[in-house]
């Protein structure tokens, strides 16, 4: 054969293969023999082999990278990707329907459901661009995920370039002609991305796991966190040889509304695309329907269903009313994750021991025998505080019911007294710090308890991690190990000490080779300058979260941008202005003066800026003839067309402050659906209220 000849069979091979790919993997109907189907691989990788100028990323023999990587890169979703709201009863999903009515209003007769089979693995989204796949990434937040291409090309049920549907096949699934076009072209030369669920399924992970038994290797737990672990392999032969599988439960195709009328088209269409769908997906006319598809899978799923599923996600089947709903926070109103039934098991308390948090608050922690139970094997479970356990009338020795749906924290929800032989003991409230051995005190009008002594070890430790967490600096490489490690070497005492570190004091220490030295390092510098909230945040200051970070970042007047001014700003306000400020109450003011006139906390503040620290005051776009800029507001309820985030960012945008609580000094309370107290005291000080109409005219202003 010539090169052009060459050339030809490869590309008909790799449609061949892909072909058989798709009836494989998502049609379930295999039509030639595994031995024929490798027969066709093996000729398309000796002809590549042999003239590798036809080679391309979309091959079938290319799913599996020659080199590992040295670590994920960040990526940023296009927009992100919502969590579920929780249901766990028929009560429950109805209280969701009526919401949904109260909202459509006039709608409210042509409501139905899709039901999805919820499975239970790890979130991602997968780019194509002009039908050939490109980038995949993990959910991570949300808005921001790892960069694992590699490891998902890895998986076969993931097509590398889409499959062009039919005229009859579009027609087939309800798609008007008008709007075929439309969607042909993006399939062909726009971006689609695709969303669903990377798992292990039960064969495999039986399977994966006899043969590490045999090995002498460590089993996984549950299908979840294999699939989850698999994901984040940094080699994607690992991840190829654990044969994951990947279901899809969204696309984002153009003004997807505009194409598509229901979530039942949309689970057809990515199925023509050559993705895998669950079969057993169904749409339900009314919330009875639904509840009869949740009860039969709830009975069913272990022995009919070949992957783990903790649920059913119930969605607004219309496309077209969900941008009315509208999106809560980070999850939709237009569906809910409605989970199976909590599995509950009976074990005993062996001990309570109590953890220290890096503000020295004392948790209790029970150790209980440990029992399998919601797929994984659990010898823990939080008990919140001394209220809770004398709630449940606990003692070291008692037999309990210990409950956990899905990904839900272990709880203890009931003791069984009349198991009791009497040799049961009394928990008491903690005396003394279990890390330091200082004293410990309850604080007026809380509930919890702390250790007096501010340089506790545990204390020391959960603020330094706090202190480069996302929420706070963020700075990648330092996880909870690595400080440990730092503080038990010496090298890091207090937070100033991480902008201390040198390039030879890390290499002589386990873990550090010198790329990761200098990544950290890297990491470090780039965290030298801070945003003023973040860097308040990043303080620890109790009482100091978010809201009242910006707002403090506002309201002070910094002649520099240097921690010396910083100091000397809070040290020139008075304790009773702080309690004056709006959204500052006296437990937070105090909290904030003590902190700034201790001086170990000032001359903590000085040695960061001896190596290089500096903060950059918020940037905000103020417009200065805004009805908004200088003024307070608080939110009550939900809302429909914004979420409540971007609602607050808005409002920043523009210069106004957020508020948490009502007062005198509010100057407008913006009311959603099912607004609660809030509303009635803005009423009773006859405060200006805004419906959410109001307030986006007030933006359009």
């Amino acid at each position: 054969m010539d090169k052009k000849e060459i050339k030809n069979r490869i590309e008909k091979l790799k449609k061949e293969i892909d072909k058989h790919r798709y009836f494989y993997y998502v049609l379930d109907k295999p039509e030639i023999s595994d031995s024929a189907h490798d027969s066709l691989k093996n000729e398309l990788e000796k002809l590549e082999k042999e003239n590798p100028e036809f080679i391309t990323p979309d091959s079938p023999t290319q799913r599996v990278g020659a080199k590992p990587l040295e670590k994920f890169k960040k990526v940023e979703h296009s927009s992100r990707m919502l969590s579920m709201f929780d249901a766990f009863s028929e009560e429950e999903m109805l209280e969701w329907e009526e919401r949904l009515l109260k909202i459509l209003g006039d709608e409210k007769e042509k409501l139905d459901y899709f039901c999805e089979l919820k499975m239970d693995g790890l979130a991602a989204s997968l780019i194509y661009k002009n039908g050939k796949y490109f980038q995949g990434a993990t959910r991570g937040d949300g808005r921001v995920g790892e960069d694992v291409t590699q490891n998902l090309k890895t998986i076969k049920s993931i097509p590398l370039q889409l499959r062009m549907p039919s005229e009859k096949e579009l027609d087939k699934i309800g798609i008007e002609k008008e709007k075929q076009e439309k969607l042909l072209s993006f399939i062909e030369k726009g971006k689609i991305e695709i969303r669903g669920e990377a798992i292990m399924k039960n064969k495999v992970f039986e399977e994966l796991n006899k043969k590490y038994i045999n090995e002498g290797k460590k089993p996984f737990v549950n299908p979840r966190n294999a699939a989850a672990g698999t994901i984040r392999q940094l080699n994607p032969q690992v991840v190829a040889e654990r044969k994951l599988d990947f279901y899809v439960y969204g696309i984002i195709v153009g003004n997807k509304e505009k194409i598509l009328k229901t979530r039942e088209e949309e689970h057809e269409l990515v199925s023509l695309l050559g993705f895998k769908t669950p079969k057993e997906n169904k749409v339900k006319k009314n919330m009875k329907g639904v509840f009869d598809f949740y009860k039969y899978w709830n009975e069913h799923k272990d022995k009919d269903l070949p992957f783990a599923c903790d649920g059913v996600a119930v969605k607004v089947n219309r496309l077209d009313l969900w941008p009315r709903l509208g999106v809560v926070g980070k999850a939709p109103r237009y569906y809910m994750a409605y989970k199976f039934q909590a599995e509950q098991v009976t074990t005993k308390v062996l001990d309570v021991i109590w953890q220290i948090g890096r503000t020295g608050t004392l948790t209790p922690i029970a150790s209980v025998d440990p029992v399998f139970v919601g797929g994984a094997t659990i010898s823990h479970s939080t008990l919140h505080n001394m209220d809770e356990i004398e709630r449940l009338g606990l003692r070291i020795g008692d037999t309990v019911i210990l409950e956990r749906a899905g990904d839900v924290i272990p709880k203890i929800v009931e003791v069984l007294v009349n198991l009791r032989d009497g040799k049961e003991r009394k928990i008491n409230k903690p005396e003394r710090c279990p890390i330091c051995d200082s004293l410990v005190e309850k604080a007026p009008g809380e509930v919890a308890y702390r250790c007096t002594n501010k340089k506790c070890y545990a204390v020391t430790i959960r603020s330094l991690m706090h202190f480069v967490s996302k929420g706070a600096l963020d700075i990648e490489g330092l996880g909870p190990k690595i400080i440990e490690q730092l503080v038990e070497e010496g090298l890091v005492k207090d937070i100033s000490d991480f902008y201390n570190l040198k390039k030879e004091d890390l290499l002589s220490l386990e873990r550090f080779a010198e790329k990761s030295v200098d990544n950290l390092l890297q990491s470090i510098e780039e965290k030298k300058r801070i945003e003023l909230s973040r860097f308040l945040i990043a303080l620890g200051i109790r009482h100091v979260g978010e809201e009242t970070a910006i707002f403090l970042s506002r309201k002070l007047e910094l002649k520099n941008e240097n921690l010396k001014d910083l100091v000397q700003a809070f040290q020139k306000i008075k304790l009773e202005d702080l309690e004056n400020m709006e959204d500052i109450g006296p437990i937070v003011a105090q909290s904030i003066y003590d902190w700034f006139q201790d001086a170990h906390n000032v001359e903590l503040l000085e040695k960061l800026e001896k190596r290089g620290v500096s903060i950059v005051r918020n940037t905000q776009n103020k417009q200065k003839n805004s009805q908004i800029n200088g003024k307070s507001f608080v939110l009550t309820g939900s809302l429909i067309q914004l979420t409540r985030d971007e609602a607050k960012a808005k409002i920043r945008e523009l210069g106004g402050a957020i508020s948490s609580s009502v007062s005198k000094k509010t100057d407008y309370v913006i009311a959603g659906e099912k607004a609660g107290s809030k509303l009635d005291k803005a009423k009773e000080l006859k405060l200006k209220i805004l419906s959410e109409a109001d307030f986006l005219s007030l933006l359009a202003d």
